[in-house]
């Protein structure tokens, strides 16, 4: 997903102080002074998933209450983006590589996200943590549709709704949302310059998705995607019963 549209939709509203944890704060600073101006709302930090200590750290200088929390960080392998299990399971130590990368950064680095940030969300007024998804990680989708390309990512993502869900089975007495939403297909130029095999292997899936979604045009914009984001997770709430769960950005089972 788009970080700086995300900062860029929550901090429109004045009376949200928003903090964005980077890698390179220097770089996200200037940019946010050249296309926003000077938002005072906004705190830049540095913090990153594959370093502990660093969110460690950023935990303790946000301090505080927190309302919500957004892990939209992660690793992304391009190397699964157009090839099946088969064909990529032909290159054992390229596998071993990528799940290792994507497991650390995105299921780790995120449990320490959340389990550092815990005592800031336990102390606000909303309580809602919200992790970014895909619907390529959804077990009755993959059956349906019979998606082949990215399985990595999506073995990933699933694991990623399943640490969600653990977290809301602990915290959910204690009045905390945990919600997985996959923001649909968003156009972020993940598909850039593809071979012909790849390109030939992209609108297989894309065939796939007008199948199952006759309406489907192809990626949304990140300012819509994040508009509908917002929306869901605004709407969200234990009491709906949504601990927990993995919707769209329709707010259900409805991927496209």
């Amino acid at each position: 997903m788009a970080f700086f549209e995300l900062l860029r939709q929550i901090s429109a509203e004045a009376t949200n102080t928003v903090i964005g944890l980077v890698r390179n704060t220097s770089a996200t600073e200037a940019r946010v002074i050249k296309e926003l101006g000077q938002r005072s709302n906004i705190h830049i930090l540095h913090g990153d998933l594959d370093n502990h200590e660093s969110l460690k750290k950023t935990a303790t200088i946000a301090g505080g209450n927190l309302d919500y929390l957004i892990a939209n960080a992660g690793y992304i392998s391009y190397w699964d983006s157009y090839d099946p299990m088969g064909k990529l399971g032909q290159d054992h130590e390229r596998v071993e590589l990528e799940l290792s990368k994507l497991y650390t950064t995105n299921i780790a680095g995120n449990i320490s996200l959340y389990t550092l940030f815990m005592p800031l969300i336990l102390k606000g007024r909303v309580k809602k943590i919200v992790a970014i998804s895909s619907s390529l990680s959804d077990l009755d989708s993959i059956n349906r549709l019979g998606v082949q390309i990215s399985p990595l990512y999506a073995i990933v993502k699933a694991g990623l709704s399943i640490m969600n869900a653990k977290f809301s089975a602990q915290y959910k007495a204690d009045g905390v949302l945990f919600l997985t939403i996959c923001p649909g297909m968003v156009d972020v130029g993940h598909y850039q310059d593809p071979t012909p095999e790849q390109a030939a292997s992209l609108q297989g899936m894309m065939a796939q998705f007008k199948t199952y979604a006759p309406h489907f045009e192809g990626p949304a914009t990140t300012e819509r995607a994040i508009k509908d984001l917002i929306s869901v997770l605004e709407r969200a709430g234990i009491e709906r019963g949504d601990g927990g769960d993995f919707v769209s950005h329709w707010g259900n089972k409805r991927w496209l």
